[in-house]
């Protein structure tokens, strides 16, 4: 990166920010170019000023511009956060009194909606065929996930009965399972009965393969702890075996659990704590999810909307 102070179109004090960078905070080589292409775009609106001299309103409008360029709203969230490091520093160099980046916020990024089975589709995945004994296990954890929308990391690390620190526990005879999600919530989720049904058979012939002192639920054919990504690769290819024609991921799992109840319910609440969110607004991203189905419904069904 000594090749910016070498550029002698390229803003001296910006070349020696990224002088800094490279040699007292070890900044990686992709993130120099990246800071440098950034710094660049802002360079364009100063022509031949120096970008200490830049206003706010300047840099606004150029924000503006690149947007309007068809530069997207993550992108250009990464441009600004270049912008402020580097004025940041000129502030710290005394160079600068106030911050011309200050209230200069990216514009806000459409929130991608999580992907989900249909309906039909879910139950195709979980009738898929077989019943050796991975099969048995598959089946039962798949059927969990889908049951209760445990994320992958809590079925990973279900253990027999509650009581491990960090896991949680299978209670059949109360159909319900207990794990331990994020910042360390524990929660309490219902376990449907095709479920139960899956599990009851599972449990049956785990000890067939599950070492002695092993506590996890769900295992191996090594008779230990199955890994998330273990559980993933089991995932995809169970979905290749069902023939539905789709990646199919643990989360798609959690993310069908939270449409299909929210559809047969309407309760956001009870989504909400069954999913351990912490805040509603996580949840209602499902709303959104919920509304294109009824859409297609309506696509399909009403008379005026057909197309001829």
């Amino acid at each position: 990166m000594a090749e910016a102070g070498k550029d002698p179109a390229f803003d001296p004090g910006v070349a020696q920010f990224l002088a800094e960078l490279a040699h007292q905070r070890r900044a990686s080589p992709h993130t120099l170019i990246a800071y440098r292409r950034d710094l660049a775009l802002l360079q364009d609106a100063a022509a031949n000023r120096p970008l200490a001299q830049l206003q706010s309103h300047e840099l606004r409008r150029q924000a503006m511009r690149l947007h309007g360029q068809g530069l997207s709203a993550r992108s250009l969230a990464r441009t600004l956060s270049a912008w402020r490091s580097y004025y940041r520093w000129l502030a710290r160099r005394g160079v600068l009194t106030t911050d011309p980046c200050a209230g200069l916020r990216a514009p806000k990024r459409p929130r991608a909606l999580p992907k989900a089975l249909a309906i039909d589709q879910a139950a195709a995945l979980l009738a898929a065929p077989g019943n050796d004994l991975l099969a048995v296990r598959d089946r039962a954890m798949f059927e969990l996930f889908y049951s209760s929308g445990l994320r992958l990391a809590e079925l990973a690390a279900l253990d027999m009965v509650a009581g491990r620190q960090g896991a949680g526990g299978l209670d059949l005879s109360g159909g319900e399972v207990t794990v331990t999600g994020k910042r360390a919530k524990t929660r309490t989720v219902p376990v449907g009965a095709k479920a139960v049904e899956a599990l009851q058979a599972w449990l049956e012939q785990r000890l067939a393969i599950a070492a002695a002192d092993e506590t996890a639920l769900f295992v191996s054919r090594r008779g230990t702890r199955l890994s998330p990504r273990a559980i993933e690769l089991r995932l995809a290819h169970w979905a290749k075996k069902s023939g539905l024609g789709l990646h199919v991921h643990p989360h798609m799992l959690r993310h069908s659990f939270a449409s299909h109840v929210l559809q047969s319910s309407g309760d956001l609440r009870a989504v909400q704590e069954m999913l351990g969110h912490a805040s509603i607004g996580t949840t209602q991203i499902y709303t959104h999810l919920d509304f294109q189905h009824l859409a297609k419904v309506y696509d399909a069904a009403h008379p005026r909307a057909k197309k001829k």
